[in-house]
């Protein structure tokens, strides 16, 4: 993958930009049991950090497609990085700041779910206005980064955790700040261009909503996220129940394994995409997760439907970074708003997916196997997406 001189830079920023957005999404809920017994905050309080953060993210997605043309891409960027950069180091401070320590950590997790954001919003579009040769296998390549990332969090935090025990996290969440902290200072001295030409015209929110193929490309954007999240949020579960192992083991052999494989699927096709045919991929990729998550639900075995959370990793990884490279080649002038508005449809999947599965699971004595069971629509529905794209583009 050849980029024109100077953007070699830019690139790398991208890579790491999302490696510090896993860090933000994935370092506090490892604390979740360490805040509750250190500050004497309630579980039922406690979850209520992850709505938040998703809230924030949705927000910043929504109001974005706006704010980020006037102030500028370069900008925005840096200013995402310092925001992740702070949220992270503020919460060694801020919960003993506040009399209520459960409102000091939910100070932090605003700012860095702002940070977290922008940055999912504009990673991609900067990524795509680098003059790569290949833009579906940069994509795909880029995406991988967030995997690799969860893993790193995870990994990295549990050995520190073991070499220094957890009462020491407020020093992990210093080292994991200077992250964001250094990716900033590299986009700093990057050069960073807008995915429209600049005489070129930005398509208006009216312009996309007009259009039959971007309502088709949110909607592979919803079943991708919910598609990745449904299984990603239920593997620890599994992992516990299934083989009766702790939870440090249960993370590393479910949620660790999905990601793993959910990056493989994606370094794959950012090293040989150019010999591979997109919609082809998409479409066996999804056919892929829906054995999977028969298998999970199906399978009379706890090791095979630990083996389908696994293989569901391995199916999802192209939807989204696909979806995505979809949308800019198929609409050339759908800028900021555009990438925003798919951005926020793959958090809408992101939480409908482990949604329906809660709530058909719960309705049916807490059957989490039935619940995924249902969730299978979603990438049926991603593969008529991209069918009906593909038409839709030929015929046009």
């Amino acid at each position: 993958m050849k980029t024109k001189l100077g953007y070699n830079k830019t690139v790398y920023a991208c890579f790491l930009g999302y490696i510090v957005q896993a860090a933000v999404n994935n370092f506090v809920p490892l604390l979740f049991l360490t805040f509750e017994k250190s500050f004497n905050i309630p579980i039922s309080k406690i979850t209520l950090l992850v709505t938040v953060n998703f809230a924030v993210q949705l927000l910043v997605d929504l109001l974005s497609a706006k704010i980020i043309d006037i102030v500028g891409y370069k900008k925005s960027i840096i200013f995402a990085h310092i925001c992740c950069c702070a949220g992270l180091a503020l919460l060694t401070v801020l919960p003993t700041a506040f009399s209520d320590s459960f409102l000091g950590i939910l100070v932090c997790v605003i700012i860095y779910a702002v940070g977290g954001g922008i940055i999912e919003v504009l990673i991609s579009p900067i990524m795509e206005a680098c003059p790569t040769e290949n833009k579906e296998k940069a994509m795909s390549l880029l995406h991988s980064f967030y995997c690799w990332g969860h893993v790193a969090v995870v990994l990295l935090s549990t050995l520190f955790f073991r070499a220094f025990t957890i009462e020491n996290w407020r020093f992990l969440a210093l080292i994991w700040a200077l992250l964001p902290l250094s990716n900033a200072l590299l986009f700093a001295s990057s050069p960073v261009a807008m995915p429209v030409a600049e005489s070129e015209k930005s398509a208006s929110l009216k312009e996309l909503f007009s259009k039959k193929i971007f309502w088709l490309l949110l909607i592979m954007m919803i079943c991708a996220g919910a598609s990745e999240q449904a299984v990603s949020q239920w593997a620890s579960v599994f992992a516990e129940q299934g083989l009766g192992v702790s939870k440090t083991v249960g993370d590393l052999a479910g949620p660790m394994s999905f990601a793993i494989l959910m990056g493989a699927s994606r370094a794959f096709y950012g090293k040989w995409g150019d010999k591979i045919n997109l919609d082809k991929f998409m479409v066996l990729s999804g056919a892929l997760c829906v054995i999977s998550y028969l298998l999970i639900s199906l399978s009379p075995s706890p090791a095979l439907s630990l083996a389908g959370c696994a293989l569901c990793g391995l199916s999802v990884g192209i939807m989204w970074p696909g979806s995505f490279s979809k949308a800019a080649a198929s609409i050339k002038n759908g800028g900021t708003a555009m990438f925003a508005l798919l951005a926020l449809g793959g958090d809408l999947g992101c939480s409908a997916g482990p949604t329906l599965v809660g709530i058909i699971s719960g309705a049916n004595g807490d059957n989490l196997k039935l619940g995924i069971f249902f969730a299978v629509i979603f990438p049926v529905l991603l593969i008529m997406g991209v069918v009906l794209c593909k038409k839709y583009i030929r015929k046009a």
